[in-house]
């Protein structure tokens, strides 16, 4: 009997220390990377294209590209049960040559399922004061005259005929409703949700054709520089950017 008793002893003193093992062993928290891509439609745009590729936009407007910078701030996963986890702050996305900004990886995420994830494009009311240090290197101010703050994108290059063409600087940042008011201009953008494992990757992609046809159609022999100023302009690139994001592969 004595030995019966000290083999069950022993039997429930190895299944409790497996499962003590197991528990520790199981892996809860990850790595996420997020990769912002571009297209035209369903063309991929790298910075191989700039000043090279000829992309054709809703008015007919032949344009190629030379600079795409923006803004996307509170980068958050939003869980079925309704709580969420903020990943970062902000994040100056740049597509350019070697320098390139285009991809973040976040450590220690939770291992989940989740419903959506958010981010807000350029800054909100309160974000918009802060001062920050990485962006003002960047030369990423906004003039006080026209709200202050941070530009929320520049998106440049030509339109028109080979030889003759004329340049656009589609800027976006606060609107300027008249001298000394000023209307806020960011927007929210909210992404079908996904679950990830020890190591994912998403895809955010960014269709640059959508911020000249949806649901503004824009002609850039109206609206090609000194935007910045215009706020007819600023609000059209705002109501644009309503389709401009998707989510794309996820590894």
């Amino acid at each position: 009997m004595k030995s019966l008793k000290l083999i069950v002893a022993f039997t429930l003193l190895f299944l409790l220390t497996g499962c003590e093992e197991n528990e520790e062993n199981t892996i809860t928290h990850g790595s996420l990377t997020i990769n912002f891509s571009h297209y035209w439609d369903a063309e991929k745009i790298t910075s191989a294209d700039f000043n090279a590729t000829t992309y054709t936009n809703e008015s007919n407007n032949i344009l190629t590209i030379s600079q795409l910078r923006y803004l996307i701030s509170n980068i958050t996963l939003h869980k079925p049960d309704g709580s969420s986890i903020e990943l970062l702050d902000h994040y100056l996305v740049n597509l350019e040559g070697l320098s390139s900004n285009t991809s973040i990886t976040i450590s220690g995420t939770a291992i989940d399922t989740y419903s959506s994830l958010s981010f807000t494009f350029g800054f909100n009311e309160t974000d918009n004061v802060e001062n920050y240090i990485d962006l003002n290197s960047a030369s990423w101010n906004w003039p006080e005259m026209l709200g202050g703050g941070y530009h929320f994108m520049q998106f440049e290059g030509k339109y028109g005929a080979t030889g003759t063409e004329n340049p656009f600087a589609y800027h976006m940042g606060t609107a300027r409703v008249s001298t000394g008011v000023f209307e806020s201009n960011h927007f929210d953008v909210s992404l079908e949700g996904f679950s990830t494992n020890e190591n994912t990757t998403i895809e955010i992609k960014m269709n640059l054709e959508q911020w000249f046809e949806n649901p503004n159609t824009w002609d850039l022999n109206t609206y090609n520089t000194n935007l910045m100023s215009d706020y007819n302009a600023q609000k059209m690139m705002q109501q644009n950017g309503a389709s401009v994001f998707s989510l794309g592969e996820i590894n």
